[in-house]
């Protein structure tokens, strides 16, 4: 979890917070009015936030003030006041011995973090920032805090057909669908180099899929399909050829915020279902201005729902976010300040945590040097 700056500054002064209220109450009841159980509090407010040499200074604060405050009252008796005074040693051992048992926690958790996080650089490895004079961002935005890597995936690859790109997102979760993750890429980076064509390419991904799903038991053809977006662009990068196979329509942005939504002429299924059918891939050809941004998501992103049920519309808000950021800075953000853009407003949509993972990707041709030199500021 995230703790706000100001809070995690303030929340060390609770402990302190719960004597000094305990010790008020004390003052301001009668004497048959004890506040021994508010002073118990105190370590146990402690847990996490100090350390055992922490929490055990807490402890005996607390034990001195009950001392104290029964002196003052002039109930101070061994019998009676000896059962609080070991009551509160007993509550602030428990405390450092919770204290202990998050550490330990926190410690496992950080171990699974640091392993999830090489799986993913090894399963989803980040595409590199430039290909030839395309550049590129990616982002990852997982929906639980620890499972860092799940179905979503995206790869980039220069080709000697020109350079390729996908975007897919396994059914499923958990290890088969990271197993079908890297099942995706590997055949991709394979045929991407070796297929002169898309359709050819997709077929190769088409029939991997659907070996792998064979190799599982218990696994029928309709499951483990992969919705997909491939992309080629052209040498120059004037054009993007793109092959749509179930897959949320990319954003085509340009250079001055305007959007276009690719939606593809004909629908054609995900991959991996080739054992119920066979399908075309057909190839749809776009323009790709200097300036231009080809913004690729997942459904994570456009499943999104706010408190009413609205789902979320790349198309509408991405434009406007890249029009306010022209306003204010004069200059066409880069495909890394995009994807903060957007990965920020789906959060603020969805009213916090993501409801399911979302793997993004930009792809920018910048405007020649001269353009950049004659855009007004």
């Amino acid at each position: 979890m995230r703790v706000l700056p100001v809070w995690s500054r303030v929340r060390r002064w609770v402990p302190a917070v719960v004597i000094a209220l305990a010790a008020l109450v004390d003052l301001l009841t009668p004497t048959s009015v004890s506040s021994a159980p508010l002073l118990a509090v105190a370590p146990v407010t402690a847990v996490s936030l100090f350390g055992p040499v922490g929490i055990i200074g807490v402890g005996l604060t607390a034990m001195v003030v009950q001392a104290g405050l029964a002196f003052v009252d002039g109930t101070y008796g061994w019998q009676g006041d000896a059962a609080v005074q070991i009551t509160l040693a007993s509550v602030t051992a428990l405390a450092v011995g919770l204290n202990r048992s998050l550490r330990m926690q926190h410690a496992s958790a950080s171990r699974a973090r640091y392993a999830a996080e090489v799986a993913q650089r090894a399963v989803l490895p980040s595409p590199p920032s430039r290909l030839g004079d395309l550049r590129i961002a990616a982002r990852y935005v997982p929906a639980e805090d620890m499972a860092l890597i799940g179905g979503d995936l995206y790869v980039m690859q220069e080709t000697p057909f020109g350079v390729r790109a996908m975007v897919g997102d396994v059914r499923g979760k958990g290890l088969s669908a990271v197993t079908a993750v890297s099942v995706d890429i590997g055949v991709f980076r394979y045929a991407a180099d070796h297929e002169p064509d898309l359709p050819a390419l997709v077929g190769c991904m088409e029939e991997a899929l659907l070996r792998e799903s064979q190799r599982r038991e218990g696994l029928d053809a309709t499951e483990g399909f992969t919705t997909a977006l491939i992309a080629q662009f052209d040498d120059d990068l004037s054009q993007v050829h793109i092959v749509n196979r179930g897959h949320p329509a990319p954003v085509l942005l340009h250079a001055d915020g305007r959007a276009r939504v690719l939606e593809p002429e004909e629908a054609a299924p995900p991959l991996g279902i080739a054992g119920l059918g066979a399908w075309a891939s057909p190839v749809a050809t776009y323009p790709f201005p200097p300036g231009a941004m080809l913004l690729c998501f997942t459904d994570g992103v456009t499943e999104a729902r706010d408190p009413a049920g609205v789902f979320y519309d790349p198309a509408d808000r991405v434009p406007r976010m890249v029009q306010s950021y022209l306003r204010q800075t004069g200059h066409f953000p880069d495909p890394s300040t995009v994807l903060d853009l957007l990965a920020r407003d789906v959060s603020r949509h969805s009213g916090g945590a993501p409801q399911d993972d979302q793997a993004l990707l930009a792809l920018h041709r910048p405007l020649p040097q001269t353009d950049l030199l004659a855009r007004p500021r």
